[in-house]
């Protein structure tokens, strides 16, 4: 079976057992913790648009779709919604939550549409820019009566080279994800 095919089994549990699925999800999890706390440690972006970031714990939400399955996926994305509305309060969580349930479904769409022909590049830059779309429709519905549409096309762009870095990272570390499995 082909890698992206494994996203639309039942993930890893019928070869690695529901335990190990189940630890392997779980350290994701924290490593997309762990990245988010870095990221939001580190010094604005100089955008003209608040809260522009890399979005480097989606590497950990991509890892699990491609390699565990799009359930996996998505949990990891509700659950770091969770954490930004424990750790950042209610509209940060809102808009991680609705950002990354749109991101991972737009990459499973994707994948289930080109299955082999899709790049994790081409996955990952559509990801992270349906991400920001979300976050924006959830602003717009927020912020009712301000006009935000200046904001879009530097939210398209940011999505972009966020996605182009998450992939790349990705690839990067992908060595060190596969020794955990």
């Amino acid at each position: 079976m082909a890698e992206k095919e494994k996203i639309f089994n039942n993930g890893f549990n019928g070869i690695l057992g529901n335990t190990h699925s189940m630890v392997l999800t779980a350290l994701l999890l924290a490593a997309a913790l762990v990245l988010s706390i870095i990221e939001n440690m580190l010094p604005p972006l100089p955008i003209a648009v608040p809260g522009v970031k890399f979005g480097l714990s989606n590497i950990a939400v991509m890892y699990a779709l491609f390699f565990l399955g799009y359930r996996k996926a998505y949990i990891i994305a509700v659950l770091k919604g969770l954490f930004a509305a424990v750790t950042r309060g209610v509209i940060a969580g809102v808009l991680s939550l609705f950002g990354g349930i749109i991101s991972v479904t737009v990459m499973v769409l994707l994948l289930f549409i080109f299955r082999e022909r899709i790049s994790y590049l081409i996955v990952s830059v559509f990801g992270a820019i349906s991400h920001n779309i979300g976050q924006f429709i959830v602003i717009i519905l927020i912020f009712e009566g301000m006009n935000m549409w200046a904001y879009f096309p530097i939210l398209l762009i940011s999505g972009l080279i966020a996605g182009i870095i998450t992939s790349t990272l990705l690839k990067l570390i992908l060595p060190a994800f596969k020794r955990l499995i």
